[in-house]
């Protein structure tokens, strides 16, 4: 062999080697984010079906049950909701992920929030601030995305039928806490 080929293969093994170094780092990097994901849905579910949380869900359900349409601007729930929006959004948190953890409560609690009365809208409205609880609005949106692909056109629609949202929330205001 000549110098000349032994300088070229040197340089492709090297190439390669960075080549394999980078590929190796960049999957290392996403099996990291994929599992700092899992962990961040898994405590947000730990606060979610925590005593805390489950006493802001079972009075929220109630009030809705019991038309009492009041201001919701501090609702616990919604901004539960509006925080994984946040991180959901920017991709800190996995969708699917989200999706398999809090896909029933968000469709149907975003559900209940705006029908019969609109008390997101109402809330924007009233603090003249179109961007309250748009988070939770678009993890709804993107959760209904997933539902249609994951179950078909069919169930997406069942979702947020005011039957199916009724028992979410008879389900939710009769609920314990820890």
């Amino acid at each position: 062999m000549s110098g000349v080929d032994l300088a070229t293969l040197t340089a492709l093994g090297t190439w390669a080697l960075v080549v394999g170094t980078l590929v190796i780092l960049w999957w290392q990097t996403w099996q990291t984010r994929v599992l700092n994901s899992a962990n961040a849905v898994m405590a947000l579910r730990e606060r979610f079906d925590g005593a805390h949380l489950r006493n802001a869900r079972r009075q929220l359900a109630h009030r809705l049950l019991e038309n009492q349409h009041d201001d919701i601007t501090n609702l616990e729930i919604g901004a539960f909701f509006e925080l994984i929006g946040t991180l959901t959004r920017r991709k800190v948190l996995d969708e699917d992920l989200v999706w398999e953890a809090f896909g029933t409560w968000v469709s149907g609690y975003y559900s209940a929030l705006r029908e019969p009365v609109d008390m997101i809208g109402r809330a924007r409205k009233s603090l003249n601030d179109p961007l309250v609880f748009h988070e939770f609005e678009w993890l709804r949106n993107r959760v209904l995305q997933i539902d249609r692909a994951m179950l078909g056109t069919e169930h997406s629609a069942v979702v947020e039928r005011v039957d199916e949202v009724r028992i979410l929330l008879q389900r939710e205001a009769t609920l314990d806490t820890l």
